[in-house]
């Protein structure tokens, strides 16, 4: 049975991998925060398993990262944890500096020491997967971003995260130390934190409000679902070469303005409302320094590991909408760690639909 850290597990894409890793019958040990995007509730249904073990605590304690280390042993560390939103980034960007680089620079100073002190069948299976995001080649006008691409992040949160990423490169460099990096396109699906473009759409609409949307909406993004993501991080781990980086994307390149449409007919067609949702949506100024255009090129996953995307976007938005809308008390629970003066059965105040 391997033995997997991840880290940021109570997270959107940590709880669905750990779910995988979970039905797969390997042994997990669930380290997060729980920060505003850690959620417990993604996790409730879990409990049963003796396999999983949630621990709350911060990759920026080495002394709790070292003494999980060494009474658990893992075989793999992935680590998810980090400060995701652009906006929140624009704010605060000394939060994302905080967990982004010096707490990837503290887990990989702990992970190494663990990694050395391994026997040698150990040490050869080892694998620390640092799960980056597509936002750290900065914005493309045309093409497709390869692993090759210079890095050229816009935002406090992509900058902090092309800085892990070479955190995380520079250990396998000096120490042989066994890293893989994953930059991810758009992820969407269950369990998605709603100050996010597709969820919070979703509980938007639902609420009748507005469904604000930053500039002229034609920001493109390509969308990815987190269960075919997952799928990838398992074919990386089981096959990639130690340090080497992998381009994760969904095939389904979209407007802003193209999703929330398509979410807005989705709804259309399994709870229409008074008013169509396509007039809920609003213009507002664009955000600072605001990405034009991410897109990945993902043929080094699918041609060394044999690994493409199984969900369309149709299908994959069409599940997470029924998914939302079966899970209303999820979603009204979760909704208040946003904007804690409102629930989603009372309504839902004007407040952006942020990618």
């Amino acid at each position: 049975m391997t033995v997997f850290l991840i880290t940021g597990g109570a997270g959107f894409i940590g709880n669905n991998f750990v779910r995988r890793l979970i039905h797969a019958n390997h042994s997990v040990l669930n380290l997060d925060i729980l920060s505003y995007a850690g959620n417990l509730a993604n996790l409730a249904d879990l409990s049963r398993f003796a396999r999983h073990k949630f621990v709350r605590g911060s990759i920026n304690d080495g002394v709790l990262v070292a003494q999980l280390l060494s009474e658990h042993r893992p075989h793999v560390i992935v680590n998810f944890a980090a400060e995701t939103h652009v906006d929140r980034s624009i704010d605060s960007p000394g939060v994302f500096v905080h967990t982004n680089v010096v707490g990837t620079s503290v887990l990989l100073e702990a992970a190494l020491v663990h990694w050395q002190g391994l026997p040698g069948g150990e040490r050869n299976g080892f694998r620390f997967l640092q799960i980056s995001t597509d936002e750290v080649y900065g914005s493309i006008a045309v093409g497709r971003s390869t692993e090759l691409s210079r890095y050229e992040p816009n935002s406090p949160y992509s900058a902090s995260k092309a800085a892990a990423d070479h955190l995380v490169r520079a250990y396998h460099r000096t120490y042989g130390f066994p890293v893989l990096i994953t930059n991810c396109s758009n992820n969407y699906g269950p369990r998605q934190f709603p100050e996010k473009l597709i969820p919070r759409t979703i509980l938007s609409a639902l609420a009748g409000r507005a469904m604000q949307i930053y500039g002229d909406g034609l920001h493109r993004r390509d969308w990815l679902h987190v269960g075919d993501h997952c799928d990838a991080l398992m074919r990386i781990i089981e096959g990639g070469r130690p340090g080497e980086s992998y381009n994760v994307g969904g095939h389904a390149e979209q407007t802003n303005i193209e999703v929330i449409h398509a979410i807005c007919d989705s709804l259309e067609r399994v709870r229409p409302g008074p008013q169509t949702y396509r007039e809920l949506a609003e213009f507002v100024p664009d955000r600072p320094g605001h990405d034009r255009r991410y897109s990945v090129d993902a043929t080094k996953l699918e041609t060394e590991l044999g690994w493409v995307p199984s969900v369309t976007f149709e299908a994959g938005l069409s599940q997470t909408v029924e998914w939302y809308l079966k899970n209303s008390e999820w979603c009204e629970r979760t909704w208040d760690t946003v904007d804690p003066e409102t629930r989603v059965g009372s309504g839902i105040r004007n407040i952006r639909t942020l990618e």
